[in-house]
């Protein structure tokens, strides 16, 4: 059973940082590339930062601020968030994927809220 768990979401201040932690079990942790998704309410759900095999990837709204890193001997992906603005406010979601059985799979956290007070 796949299991992506986040948490450190919450209220914080313009200007202020958060960490957000995601842990992951069920998967060859390693084999798969790791992301960190947001959803506004009213809007899409869109790409903040995702990371495989050293390689990072980061939605523009967030470069500069945002940074993705992983530990594939603990099965965590982090996503360490600073300067944040009023506009990051939404809830945030881990992302897993990769293959297995030759079958690409897809998996989702719960999500966690982050808040960003003016």
């Amino acid at each position: 059973q796949v299991q992506l768990v986040e948490s450190g979401g919450g209220l914080v201040q313009a200007g202020g940082s958060l960490r957000l932690s995601c842990a992951a079990s069920g998967i060859i942790f390693s084999s798969f590339t790791m992301g960190w998704y947001h959803q506004a309410p009213g809007k899409e759900r869109e790409l903040v930062a995702s990371v495989s095999s050293g390689l990072t990837k980061y939605g523009d709204s967030v470069k500069g601020r945002f940074t993705i890193s992983r530990d594939n001997a603990k099965n965590m992906v982090y996503l360490q968030m600073n300067s944040l603005k009023p506009e990051d406010t939404a809830v945030y979601y881990c992302n897993a994927v990769g293959t297995i059985g030759g079958i690409v799979r897809n998996y989702w956290g719960q999500g966690t809220q982050v808040t960003v007070s003016s």
